[in-house]
């Protein structure tokens, strides 16, 4: 079982970014990583060797879902689990955001004092330490 300490996050909001790496880091205690679109991440991804992807749904180019299958599609990425936020929450877009292979959904807005134990609920949920 894998520990969770590095964090791949994709976001191209900058406030919602600059707010979740607060939440992350100096709450949480995770190191992350932070891009601003999926291709930035696709091209940076290897050399992180990421514990979780954190993705935004809704970004211009790739989406989050169009971005996890590429991460995952890169050598040594393609069992990184990944949980994904959005302000659209609706059951139907969960359903088709697990089907992927998600741990689960986070909406926006979040709180930033609670958004590192959600991930590691998620994380704990799914058979991780």
């Amino acid at each position: 079982m894998t520990q969770l300490r590095k964090i791949l996050h994709v976001e191209d909001d900058a406030d919602i970014q600059e707010i979740a790496a607060i939440a992350l880091e100096a709450v949480g205690g995770f190191e992350i990583v932070q891009f601003t679109s999926g291709a930035e991440a696709i091209a940076a991804a290897p050399a992180h060797a990421p514990d979780l992807f954190l993705l935004d749904v809704m970004m211009p180019g790739l989406g989050g879902e169009e971005t996890l299958l590429a991460l995952r599609a890169l050598p040594g990425l393609g069992e990184v689990p990944a949980i994904f936020m959005t302000a659209k929450a609706l059951e139907a877009d969960v359903r088709a955001l697990r089907s992927l292979g998600a741990l689960g959904v986070i909406t926006k807005p979040f709180d930033p004092m609670s958004l590192a134990d959600e991930i590691k609920a998620l994380w704990r949920a799914s058979g991780r330490t």
